[in-house]
């Protein structure tokens, strides 16, 4: 059976209580008990296998069995996800999320019908997008939690196309597949989703031109927010993220 995670500020190396929202969680919601074990993780690389010594109403005290690190994915993959109506972004994070996305960009693009304005409803947004990552990441049990930045606007997504060592734009209509760019094996790949209404053509034209390569994944049209996670299941075969 898979162990549960859960996400703690700094990994000890020696016996802990978990408390907080986590620890409330494990004990009251998960109903772990003495003698159980499970996962606890810093989000940045390192875990443990810890065994329930003693559960509180919201505490459980926890012996650490085993401790280590695993190394960051290489390359990183960054997900520029454009806004979605409804939950259909949240989808996005949460698949992008538990396919391995290392870094999540909110963007606003010119067809999305979501609109995140600057104050407490943009941040409210945004903090349901990190939200949704965390739990993601812990439903998966990623060593790695997912950064998930501010929104950007196009000027801003272009920047970040310069500063990557691969950008592909996802374009169902496009001739050159996925499969057939040369991929590299370290530094970020960046992979632009556009809105549900498709990227804008001046969108298209000023990624491209700042060094994007718009791309397909296969025959069929994605929802913008399934395409990410099919994408990154494409780079974890064609790189050596999963090898």
């Amino acid at each position: 059976m898979t162990l549960a995670l859960f996400l703690v500020e700094t990994v000890p190396s020696g016996d802990f209580t978990l408390d907080g929202p986590e620890g409330r969680h494990a004990a009251a919601v998960r109903r772990l008990r003495a003698g159980e074990e499970l996962l606890v993780s810093d989000g940045r690389g390192t875990l443990a296998r810890c065994a329930v010594t003693a559960a509180g109403k919201d505490t459980l005290d926890l012996a650490v069995l085993d401790r280590w690190t695993e190394p960051a994915p290489a390359p990183r993959v960054v997900v520029a996800q454009a806004l979605a109506k409804g939950d259909r972004g949240e989808l996005a994070v949460e698949l992008a999320t538990e396919a391995g996305a290392d870094v999540i960009i909110p963007w606003r693009a010119r067809r999305s019908v979501a609109k995140w304005d600057d104050g407490p409803r943009g941040d409210k947004a945004l903090a349901r997008w990190r939200a949704t990552a965390r739990e993601a990441a812990k439903q998966s049990r990623r060593a790695w939690l997912p950064e998930v930045t501010a929104p950007m606007d196009l000027r801003a997504l272009s920047h970040r196309v310069g500063e990557s060592a691969r950008a592909l734009v996802l374009e169902a209509g496009e001739a050159t597949r996925l499969s057939a760019v040369p991929l590299p094996a370290e530094g970020d790949i960046l992979l632009v989703v556009g809105p549900e209404g498709g990227i804008d053509p001046t969108e298209l034209d000023a990624l491209t031109s700042a060094g994007a390569t718009p791309v397909r994944l296969g025959p069929t049209v994605l929802r913008t927010s399934t395409a990410a996670a099919v994408a990154l299941g494409a780079l974890g075969v064609l790189t050596p993220r999963w090898h």
